[in-house]
């Protein structure tokens, strides 16, 4: 916009000016200065002075600021060789687009069309191709999501302002979850004790911490005395010695409410008075798991999401009695830590999975009226998700979505209960874990290199078919419907329930924990986008597949009235 892809495809030539704007990414000094986009490159000591002197150069008349505006206005000559290079250049990039984002395709067409042109007409085109990008959906999506990451952010500082810092931090249990999350603090300076029972588990967290550390040296972020340093912040711990001096536990044992119920009573004795008490937990209710406490106010749910050092969200999840301190401390503990901390409310699954288990019911019965799982999984991805529920499965782990879901089915039992056993318990019984073992609805194998490759499981199809309980023609619109009805209507319900307190919270939530298509801007994003209305039609002409497909009393109400979520 504002001239840039005139200006830079003159002063760098078409290519690199394409490579530049389609990639979007941050380019280093000397090429910009080898392309000619910048005048000078100097040292920042040197910065000041240096402006100064090209300035009084400039005034001089060397160099010359008129052949310079000459320059950055010249067209390209209007020859068949010409159209034809610009023609090339246009097959070379088109390929690699991603169709959902309409911006770097409307960049690659603008710049071809006013490549050869003068100047006002050149800005013409940039500025009518600039109108119709700013107008559109993905645009509205887009903004609407940076708007949302900023009233997050917003809400993180100012529950950070009112909380007492974390000097230092516990985590119980050394597994995937616990290894991460002391990675995690202690590569944002707040030094952990990681406490296991056993000594190898410890071992482990330990030797995958160094790994990470070992893949960032390698990436040039990190040198060997700041993995060192990270390092020395993890205390390895089998008891609970040191922990007389922690400001924060977290704990990460196993995904059992009378274990997590037992180890939390067990360490609010060891801890000081005043220290903040978590759970990661994805599934289990946070007033539950206070039950066994003697201070219920200093406890609440703080869920991390695996892979750790990946994922951005943290859920934050308020129980009844938990204190406004204790949220305060939370929530500046997972800032500190790099993360993207959002309140909730307890209820079952929280935000995330509360709304991505409704998806995964919708699957279900797509896939007990014979619709292939690969085939959903490749119309699911090119709606835009980073992959389908089929792969997504596996890779979550078949264990950890049908305790899950059994959690979700008991809390939400007229809406989100099953006709008959649910595939996935099926292929849990059958020894299928997904990813962990190889083997879910797809089988994984490692060639010599360690790339690891996939291909739809035969057991796993011959398992389903036993289970179809009649063969239904659905077309690719029709499965993207039955799946992301179900996930929009229970965003609608954890807004109207008050579990997040806005439509943008609601939306960053699924954005960063599940990976929604950014795109579409969330679910409640994309109940505006397609209109109200339009939804409502959908949802009613799906509303035999039971609760999950019913339009709420408020949903209703905004359709009437007119209003949207945003």
């Amino acid at each position: 916009g504002w001239g840039g892809t005139v200006r830079l495809s003159r002063l760098i030539g078409a290519e690199a000016a394409l490579d530049w704007m389609l990639a979007g990414k941050p380019q280093a000094a000397a090429r910009a200065l080898e392309l000619g986009a910048v005048d000078r490159v100097v040292a920042a000591g040197e910065l000041r002075d240096s402006a100064l002197n090209l300035l009084r150069l400039a005034a001089s008349g060397e160099p010359s600021l008129a052949a310079h505006r000459a320059h950055k206005q010249q067209p390209l000559a209007d020859t068949p060789e010409t159209r034809e290079r610009l023609a090339e250049l246009q097959r070379q990039h088109a390929g690699k687009l991603d169709r959902h984002y309409p911006a770097p395709a409307a960049i690659l067409n603008a710049l071809v069309r006013h490549a050869t042109l003068p100047l006002d007409e050149a800005l013409q085109i940039e500025a009518c191709t600039f109108a119709v990008l700013a107008k559109s959906d993905v645009a509205r999506a887009l903004i609407g999501l940076f708007l949302g990451d900023q009233l997050v952010r917003k809400k993180a500082r100012a529950w950070s302002g009112k909380a007492a810092p974390v000097r230092r931090s516990a985590v119980l249990g050394a597994g995937i979850m616990g290894g991460g999350v002391a990675f995690q603090s202690a590569s944002s300076g707040v030094p952990i004790v990681m406490k296991d029972i056993r000594g190898e588990a410890l071992e482990l967290g330990l030797k995958t911490a160094s790994q990470l550390l070992d893949r960032q040296i390698d990436k040039g972020r990190l040198d060997a005395v700041g993995k060192q340093r990270v390092l020395e912040n993890i205390q390895p711990a089998l008891d609970y010695q040191d922990f007389a001096g922690v400001d924060l536990v977290v704990e990460a044992v196993v995904e059992n409410p009378k274990v997590k119920a037992a180890v939390l009573a067990e360490v609010e004795d060891q801890v000081p008075a005043d220290a903040v008490l978590t759970s990661n937990t994805s599934t289990i209710s946070i007033d539950l798991l206070a039950q066994g406490l003697k201070r219920p106010e200093s406890f609440c749910g703080m869920h991390f999401f695996n892979p750790v050092q990946l994922m951005q969200l943290v859920e934050v999840i308020r129980g009844s009695r938990s204190s406004e301190a204790t949220i305060a401390r939370t929530v500046a503990y997972a800032s500190a830590m790099g993360k993207t901390p959002i309140v909730v409310g307890d209820c079952p699954g929280f935000l995330v999975n509360r709304v991505l288990f409704p998806y995964f019911n919708g699957f279900n019965r797509l896939l007990r009226d014979g619709v292939d799982f690969e085939r959903i999984d490749r119309v699911m991805e090119a709606f835009g998700w980073p992959m389908g529920p089929a792969y997504l499965a596996d890779v979550i782990g078949i264990d950890t979505m049908v305790h899950a879901d059994r959690v979700l089915q008991e809390g939400f039992p007229e809406r989100m209960g099953h006709d008959g056993e649910p595939i996935m318990d099926a292929l849990l019984a059958s020894g299928a874990l997904g990813q962990k073992n190889g083997k879910g609805f797809y089988e994984y194998t490692q060639d010599a290199s360690g790339r690891r490759s996939r291909q739809p499981a035969a057991a796993a199809r011959a398992l389903i078919a036993e289970r179809v309980l009649e063969r239904v023609e659905v077309s690719d619109e029709e499965i993207v419907d039955r799946l992301m009805i179900p996930l929009c209507l229970e965003a609608v319900r954890c807004l109207e329930d008050g579990i997040v307190e806005t439509a943008e919270e609601i939306d960053m939530g699924l954005l960063l924990g599940i990976g929604f298509p950014r795109f579409r801007g969330g679910a409640l994003r994309y109940l505006d986008t397609q209109g109200l209305a339009v939804f409502a039609r959908k949802a009613e002409a799906h509303a035999r597949h039971g609760g999950l497909y019913q339009l709420t009393d408020d949903f209703r109400a905004r359709l009437a009235a007119g209003r949207g979520y945003f």
